[in-house]
């Protein structure tokens, strides 16, 4: 899915381990995530719209409180 020119890692992977994280991908409809260490395998894809959403789920600024 898409050409390696438009998969992107986060700057947060760096050296070392800089192959354990996801890549992201801006595609024509979608926006694609995939793990990178196993490229070749499934990748989500989400609308556009749905995907700022998601990274904010992620990183937990947008999760429901925990029930008492």
């Amino acid at each position: 899915m898409g050409t390696s020119d438009n998969w992107r890692k986060s700057s947060y992977s760096g050296p070392g381990d800089g192959d354990s994280c996801v890549e992201v991908a801006h595609l024509d409809a979608h926006i694609a995530v995939r793990d990178s260490k196993t490229p070749a395998r499934a990748t989500l894809t989400f609308p556009p719209a749905a995907f700022a959403p998601f990274i904010e789920a992620l990183k937990g600024t947008h999760l429901a409180p925990a029930s008492p």
